[in-house]
């Protein structure tokens, strides 16, 4: 009975979506003014101006300076905090959507151990709820990827929250060459698999061997490419190689046009993957990295970036038991580029800034922490030159917030994707993905009517 509430709950979940202000609307011309505004690659305003018109930052400054367009919308945010909509890095909404059931389950494939070829485009759901409570808390894009269950699990997909379909979801766009990452996984996860299946890898040592083992493979079929290239440039007959799927994302990989991202908790496991990257030259953003601060030293030196978790309730993995609290902070002291993600629905999405305030809580500089879930996450994915911080020809992703974004009483109001309101807390119909989301159905009733709350009142007596 209560799995047929949540599915009813899911259904009507995604009717709501059409309720949603801006969800079909064209970006407008519109005047944000007076709201203190955090640029993140800048300075902070404290009572500012952002103007933003067919879903571009067109100006931003100071009250006193910006000259507001005569045709535009202008909203007065004084009191509120205007950030740039957050970044994640790390996400599984759409691939496991919300209700959790075996039919929505679509994040790992355990046929193989290593499946580069696959990519989560094919399987992202759109209508996710889960898709409605990230912006909810502000997220406007995400890095959505396969499990970890595997040793190479599929191709990432760069998305934003908007739309209807993965072809309107897609930061780059259709036809783009390249639209995610790569993702790659070492430890307890695939190790599991392996040793549920009787099927190699099942060690971390066979793990790292079948990863090697792909990129040499990867390297020998980039060669044969390129002297295919080099002889009908030079005007020779060349019979063209035949197509192998699973080792042209590895030589995307090779070339440097699509980032590993790789899942990984342990110290020597982190330093596997470096001696990967070493060997193999790929662009590379550590996730999670439990024990990164054990080697915090040897990150910095790589100029490798980390993605990091920050979890209130840790446990439920040996591998990560000696996660620590204050591991954002020392990674920060050490000169490492760092990024916090969700992982949802590891922790959840419409709480991210919660994930923040906990990295301050542990030491990690405020005005860090917002560059963590912003900026930063935006440079991991490449995409730092549309995303992440509040300049002038950038996508015009914000969120408005009720205070300080790491302050517990701060809720997000409203939030913007490419000029676009995709979120509005005053919205009855909406407010419910930021306070408990799809599934609390019946259970969350719409704030009373005067008339009702005179009723109530007058029953009381």
């Amino acid at each position: 009975m209560h799995r047929i509430r949540l599915l009813a709950a899911a259904g009507l979940a995604v009717l709501a979506l059409s309720a949603v202000p801006g969800a079909s609307a064209q970006a407008a011309k519109i005047a944000f003014v007076g709201a203190e505004v955090r640029t993140v690659s800048g300075d902070t305003l404290e009572k500012g101006v952002v103007v933003i018109d067919r879903g571009r930052i067109t100006q931003v400054g100071p009250v006193d300076q910006v000259k507001i367009p005569d045709d535009a919308e202008i909203r007065d945010v004084s009191g509120r905090v205007l950030i740039p909509g957050l970044v994640d890095t790390h996400s599984h909404i759409g691939v496991y959507p919300r209700p959790s059931v075996p039919a929505h389950s679509d994040g790992n494939d355990p046929a193989k151990p290593a499946q580069p070829q696959l990519s989560a485009i094919d399987a992202i759901w759109p209508d996710d709820p889960g898709v409605r409570m990230a912006t909810a808390g502000g997220i406007t894009t995400a890095n959505i990827m396969p499990g970890s269950g595997t040793v190479v699990s599929g191709q990432t997909a760069y998305v934003k929250l908007r739309g209807n379909s993965i072809e309107e979801m897609l930061v780059a766009g259709p036809g783009a060459p390249i639209q995610g990452g790569l993702k790659m996984a070492n430890g307890e996860n695939p190790k599991r698999r392996g040793a549920a299946s009787g099927q190699a890898p099942a060690t971390r040592m066979g793990i790292a061997g079948v990863q090697r083992d792909l990129f040499v493979r990867a390297q020998a079929y980039q060669d044969k490419w390129a002297k295919h290239k080099r002889l009908v440039a030079s005007g020779k007959e060349s019979e063209e190689p035949a197509r192998d799927l699973e080792l042209e994302p590895m030589v995307e990989v090779l070339d440097g046009r699509r980032t590993v991202h790789h899942h990984t908790h342990r110290s020597d496991d982190i330093q596997t993957v470096l001696r990967l990257q070493r060997e193999f030259g790929f662009d590379l953003v550590l996730q999670h990295a439990s024990e990164a601060w054990k080697v915090a030293d040897e990150i910095a030196d790589a100029g490798v970036p980390v993605s990091i978790i920050h979890l209130d309730s840790p446990g439920g993995k040996l591998e990560s038991s000696e996660y620590r609290a204050d591991y954002g902070a020392i990674l920060e002291a050490a000169g490492v580029r760092v990024a916090i993600h969700t992982d949802d629905f590891i922790t959840p999405s419409r709480l991210f800034l919660r994930s923040g305030a906990m990295a301050v809580r542990g030491g990690m500089s405020p005005k860090m922490a917002l560059r963590a879930l912003t900026l930063e996450p935006a440079r991991m994915l490449r995409l730092e030159h549309r995303v992440g911080s509040i300049e002038t020809g950038k996508d015009a992703d914000l969120v408005l917030l009720s205070g300080d974004p790491f302050s517990v009483y701060t809720q997000v109001l409203e939030t913007w994707i490419d000029g676009v309101q995709v979120f509005d807390r005053s919205d009855p119909a909406q407010r419910g993905y930021a306070t408990g989301g799809f599934a609390l159905g019946a259970a969350y009733p719409p704030p009373p009517t005067p008339a009702d709350a005179g009723a109530v009142a007058g029953g009381a007596q």
